[in-house]
């Protein structure tokens, strides 16, 4: 059973030799109507993303929220510190916006950099939980690979998509483990 839509599911993983074959098979199945798709490369390949959906990473936005609250709490930390211990010196102010750039500059970094790994984590979703989906490891070596997975009632379909476009292997996953 799925998590997400209650349904019994199947899972098919095909093996193919070109990259061509891989992005037109993703292309077709994501025409179809089949979003359940993980696609297997040897190397990162911007075709299969653009073929998947994939536009613009998640990350940027964690690096940006991260960066916008180190910002802030830069520039609260030292205005706190100001008011809390208030020192006059020279005459200046007790709160000087200038003196209190380089300390939220700083934060800004800090909080930027770990909002970026706590992203990269939770979108490469690590740690995994679920048990890993099919695997081959030819797909390290210079095969791609395509798991989709679907109701058994669409598994047809899918296998015929597949063969289409000419896959080198397919093996039939009954359990239909879900990639996320």
């Amino acid at each position: 059973m799925s998590a997400a839509t209650g349904t019994a599911r199947e899972g098919l993983l095909a093996s193919y030799e070109y990259l061509d074959s891989t992005v037109d098979t993703i292309t077709e199945l994501r025409e179809k109507g089949f979003e359940e798709i993980t696609a297997f490369a040897p190397f990162p390949e911007h075709h299969i993303e653009h073929a998947l959906g994939y536009h613009h990473s998640p990350v940027r936005l964690f690096t940006l929220v991260g960066g916008l609250t180190g910002a802030a709490a830069g520039f609260a930390f030292t205005v706190f510190t100001s008011m809390d211990w208030p020192l006059v010196t020279g005459g200046k102010p007790i709160v000087a916006i200038p003196a209190y750039v380089i300390p939220a500059f700083e934060m800004t970094i800090l909080f930027g950099a770990l909002a970026t790994v706590i992203g990269v984590l939770y979108n490469m979703r690590i740690p995994d939980l679920k048990g890993d989906v099919v695997y081959d490891p030819d797909f390290s070596s210079g095969k791609f690979g395509i798991y989709v997975t679907a109701p058994p009632e669409q598994m047809g379909t899918v296998r015929s998509i597949l063969e289409t476009h000419e896959p080198t292997q397919i093996q039939t996953d009954p359990k239909g483990r879900s990639h996320g």
